[in-house]
């Protein structure tokens, strides 16, 4: 049987070597898979700046964490031109996609990344409270720096 429960959370970006930071406090609805699998959903309304004459409405976006102890996959989607997807292990090269939401897509409009996943730590029992995922993001042989991906979730 899945179990869900409606939570606050606080979910930021933070770069170790690069003035990037973002943070996202919200409401989550975190659904438990079995005892250490867990998938978390967040909604992320994003204002829009107005383009020329048009009207340009506010973009609602889907956010989706696969949470477990060793692996960690984060979806962004929803009806804003760009989305991606992240996957990530400890100790492995994951991928890290992004892509344009257009209504006839091409492959061209899509390109990947690797990520290294250096560290994954979850922690809180029985559901999680506290999730730190620390990777590289890599083009190549070219390093784009180091992130840290900080989630809270409070009971």
């Amino acid at each position: 049987m899945l179990t869900h429960h409606r939570r606050p959370v606080c979910l930021s970006l933070i770069s170790t070597d690069l003035p990037i930071l973002s943070t996202l406090e919200t409401a989550a609805t975190l659904y438990q898979k079995d005892l250490h699998r867990f998938h978390l959903l967040l909604h992320q309304e994003q204002e829009q700046v107005p383009d020329g004459d048009r009207q340009v409405l506010p973009s609602s976006q889907l956010l989706w964490l696969e949470l477990s102890p060793r692996r960690i996959v984060l979806t962004r989607q929803g009806n804003s031109q760009f989305s991606y997807r992240h996957f990530w292990e400890q100790g492995v090269y994951g991928i890290s996609r992004y892509w344009l939401n257009e209504q006839e897509r091409h492959l061209s409009d899509s390109f990947q990344l690797r990520n290294y996943t250096r560290d994954i730590t979850m922690q809180g029992s029985p559901l999680p409270e506290f999730l730190r995922v620390e990777y590289e993001l890599w083009a190549a042989q070219q390093c784009l720096g180091h992130y840290v991906l900080h989630l809270e979730i409070y009971h």
